[in-house]
């Protein structure tokens, strides 16, 4: 009990009942399903060594600047509230440059920097506790082939799903093709109720509505190129201005500091380039059944367009890793 109250500590910064508060509104107010959840939770951050995840750098530097070029997210600013602005490139992420555990371990590190960096100094700047953020998806660029992405999609979500609860205050769904609009209409009959009230569809690249809860300065810089698209089309301006960059700013910032931490660990005497493993969990049923729902929608647009793909095709090889470090 004292090594998980210990772990307790990191998790929740200084503010323990909103740490459970966050647990119970994920199970809906019930205290034995919240609290098992908490516990798991704990064990997990124990058997995975995530209080440390913040220490593991992704190197070479240049192999990382590939991760951060194919899982496409980064953080534009703040909302007038004061909760940071997480830019997701949903669309536009192709997740080909390394294994499935690269891109778990990118995430998670984001994770844990944002809670443990990000909201503290939000709390700060705005004096007033900040412990939730928004998120910006953008679907520009998103087909049917990214089926691919689902096994590895799903794995995030049921990480931050079971351990990072109630983190998000709202979702904006902004530059949605058809493809995203035929799925959500399958999809978001199957969401809980309290997730499916955080998403919100705005229209084209939602800059006029954004502009209600940021300034213009927080906004993703997709959203400002009104028109043009996002990241991979618009990559003509700079780094800085880019904020699924390694160049940007909050990448920067990120990257020097899971590499202070390293060196103040003294893991950088060497370093093998390999990832830094973590548990999957079972994925829930509801994201099967959501995962399911997409497979079937995206194969009938498939069939529309005669297109002759297979979705066995598109699977993510989990042994992917282990094939590379062989080559």
């Amino acid at each position: 009990m004292i090594e998980l109250a210990v772990h307790f500590q990191t998790m929740h910064q200084g503010y323990p009942e909103e740490a459970l508060i966050k647990f119970l509104k994920a199970r809906d107010g019930n205290v034995p399903k919240a609290y098992k959840m908490l516990v798991d939770c704990l064990n997990w951050r124990i058997q995975n060594e995530i209080d440390n995840i913040l220490a593991k750098p992704i190197v070479p530097a240049d192999f990382y600047r590939e991760v951060r070029d194919s899982q496409l997210i980064g953080m534009s600013g703040y909302t007038k509230e004061g909760r940071p602005v997480i830019a997701v490139g949903v669309g536009l992420s192709t997740y080909e440059k390394a294994s499935i555990h690269y891109y778990v371990q990118s995430h998670i590190q984001i994770n844990e920097y944002r809670d443990r960096i990000v909201l503290p100094a939000a709390t700060k700047k705005f004096e007033r506790h900040v412990s939730t953020c928004v998120k910006v998806l953008d679907m520009t660029g998103l087909k049917i082939a990214q089926l691919s992405q689902l096994k590895l999609l799903t794995v995030i979500s049921s990480i931050d799903d079971l351990n990072y609860p109630e983190k998000t205050d709202n979702y904006y769904i902004v530059n949605a093709p058809y493809i995203f609009s035929a799925c959500w209409k399958v999809v978001r009959p199957l969401l809980q109720e309290r997730t499916r009230k955080k998403i919100q569809v705005l229209s084209g690249c939602g800059k006029d509505d954004l502009l209600k809860i940021m300034d213009y300065a927080s906004l993703p810089h997709f959203v400002r190129r009104e028109g043009s698209g996002s990241s991979r089309y618009s990559r003509n301006s700079t780094g800085e201005d880019d904020c699924f960059s390694l160049d940007h700013s909050f990448h920067q910032e990120l990257y020097n500091y899971i590499n202070q931490q390293a060196e103040a660990m003294a893991l950088l005497a060497p370093i093998k380039q390999r990832s830094f493993h973590v548990d999957f969990p079972l994925p829930a049923q509801d994201d099967c059944k959501i995962a399911q729902s997409i497979e079937c929608e995206c194969q009938k647009l498939s069939d529309q367009n005669g297109m002759a793909n297979k979705l066995d095709d598109l699977t993510i090889k989990e042994d992917e890793e282990k094939r590379k470090e062989k080559a």
